[in-house]
């Protein structure tokens, strides 16, 4: 099985902490020159110095704001003239806030398309050429099980990530005599930051503690456990992979068991 990423580059998305961050760090271990995206400069200097390097590898950084789509895609495309292609693709950046669809503003689902729609699709297309160049692409879209079976209380989340999730589905169609593929992961339950706020807000409402509201979320997984930022990276650097060459226009759900349909 080859699972060799070296002379191959990858950008990260959101990768400063939790998921992208440790998927930046797989990358880098199969051997990728990894190119880190988020907007805090002084995280990313400290996290590039964290990842694997061979001595060969040459990470770098990109810092830029999801919320100003034209200056991401223009910072991506310099860092594409400047260095060369991009092989991987990692699409990712923080969710939308909670809360009911219903007391959802319509400011709220126009700056959550711009940030994951627009924004994977500006960058999408910067590194299309490239891709299609070597013969070898692959775009990678974190997003969530809400594409299958949509979560309660996340009204605007669940509206964008199925957006997500059928654009890339469309892509897929239109890349894959390239040589590239685009794959969604679904991440459930995660121990990030992320899942830190949902837990406090459903405590907040709800008058339980935090780890009684914790306990309720574990009961509904299979797993009886959250994930690791760890075990969504795995499955996001196989697909990066040549071996995952003939896997495109899925959805991965990396839950536990916890989505109730196939």
């Amino acid at each position: 099985m080859n699972l060799d990423l070296q002379s191959k580059r990858a950008l990260v998305c959101g990768s400063t902490q939790g998921i992208g961050r440790a998927v930046a760090r797989q990358l880098a271990i199969l051997g990728a020159d990894v190119i880190l995206l988020a907007r805090d400069e002084m995280v990313l200097q400290q996290v590039v110095k964290e990842l694997y390097n061979d001595g060969k590898q040459k990470h770098s950084w990109i810092c830029a704001d999801f919320n100003k789509p034209d200056e991401v895609s223009e910072k991506v495309k310099k860092e594409i003239s400047l260095r060369g292609t991009i092989h991987i693709l990692v699409n990712n950046t923080g969710g939308p806030k909670a809360g009911p669809i219903l007391n959802a503003q319509v400011d709220e689902f126009r700056s959550a398309f711009e940030v994951h729609l627009v924004c994977n699709h500006l960058i999408t297309i910067a590194c299309l050429e490239g891709m299609k160049t070597s013969h070898y692409g692959r775009i990678i879209n974190i997003i969530s099980t809400s594409v299958k079976q949509p979560l309660k209380g996340l009204g605007v989340s669940n509206t964008i990530r199925a957006a997500v999730a059928n654009w890339a589905k469309t892509l897929a169609g239109e890349t894959a005599r390239f040589g590239i593929t685009v794959n969604n992961v679904l991440p459930g339950a995660t121990n990030t930051a992320r899942l830190t706020q949902i837990i406090e807000d459903k405590a907040r409402k709800s008058g339980k503690s935090f780890n009684e509201a914790a306990r309720e979320m574990i009961n509904e997984i299979p797993a009886n456990r959250f994930g690791e930022a760890e075990e969504i990276a795995n499955a996001v650097a196989f697909l990066a992979t040549p071996a995952a060459g003939y896997i495109t226009g899925i959805n991965l759900p990396v839950d536990g068991g916890r989505t109730g349909s196939l």
